[in-house]
């Protein structure tokens, strides 16, 4: 399949212009026979909702707000961001899959920033599922931001079968004074390369650009195959879309040619996962 990834910025709050941001995206990447489009954290709704988050979250079994990303998955499957109330009320950062007509999945994200200028805790609850997911692109694996940056995630997706990581971000720039590079991007795209290659899957990676509440986004999309080849990146700091070949074929090649991932212990991870557990970290 071909995948293509937006990264977009958002209206804080404005579900309708975001929503219309998003339909003019995937009329692009459907004119360029793209299956599958990837949209930021919280593409919907924006970043910094704060209180927000109360009059704009969506439950996804009851609401009508998404009728029009419905229908255009007919055409094109997608994932994007928003704010999910749960049955109980309790309010998710959320990634959702779309895919012919239907919401087929959303994962809520379980890591929650809550330091610096992070305060997601305050307004989100924790997910607390980390499962791949049938499509009929085969296993997909879904993260959102901080997700990315606990290692026992992406281990867990690939371990029940994704052979395709995505992960969704609105990641915020910090600038280091004494580096000649952008460092944000080169330690981000160091863990995509990192994962693709140890995991033997493909890596895709969609962050947003823009400002908001005086935050500013960076961008940096890629797309990174199953050695740890970006085969597809975006600009900085600018809206854009990028679009690679998705083919099971390298996941095999890889898996062929190097066997650590097909070699990892699961009962092993497990047993001394017990015993740490048991003994206390020391």
């Amino acid at each position: 399949m071909k995948a293509a990834i937006a990264q977009t910025t958002s209206v804080l709050g404005d579900l309708k212009k975001n929503i219309k941001h998003h339909l003019d995206y995937c009329d692009e990447a459907i004119k360029n026979k793209a299956d599958l489009i990837i949209f930021p954290e919280l593409s919907l709704t924006g970043y910094s909702l704060k209180d927000l988050n109360y009059g704009i979250c969506l439950n996804l079994s009851e609401t009508k707000l998404l009728d029009e990303l419905k229908k255009k998955s007919s055409k094109i499957s997608i994932i994007c961001g928003l704010a999910e109330e749960g049955d109980d009320f309790a309010i998710y950062n959320s990634g959702v899959f779309i895919s012919d007509g239907e919401i087929r999945f959303s994962h809520r994200k379980i890591y929650l920033p809550t330091y610096g200028l992070f305060e997601e805790f305050r307004y989100f609850s924790h997910g607390k599922d980390c499962s791949a997911h049938e499509t009929k692109f085969g296993k997909l694996g879904l993260l959102v931001c901080e997700d990315l940056w606990h290692i026992s995630l992406p281990y867990t997706l690939a371990l029940d079968g994704a052979k395709i990581l995505i992960g969704i971000a609105s990641s915020p720039t910090r600038l280091a004074a004494d580096h000649e590079g952008f460092k944000n991007f080169e330690i981000n795209s160091e863990h995509h390369r990192t994962y693709a290659r140890i995991l033997s899957g493909y890596f895709l990676f969609s962050n947003r650009v823009g400002y908001e509440d005086g935050i500013n986004f960076w961008g940096g999309s890629e797309i990174v195959d199953p050695f740890g080849n970006v085969i597809a990146a975006a600009k900085l700091f600018e809206e854009d879309i990028i679009y690679a070949d998705i083919d099971m074929e390298e996941v095999r090649r890889a898996r062929h040619q190097a066997r650590h991932f097909l070699d990892e212990d699961l009962d092993l991870t497990i047993r001394n996962l017990r015993k740490i557990r048991k003994d206390g970290i020391k």
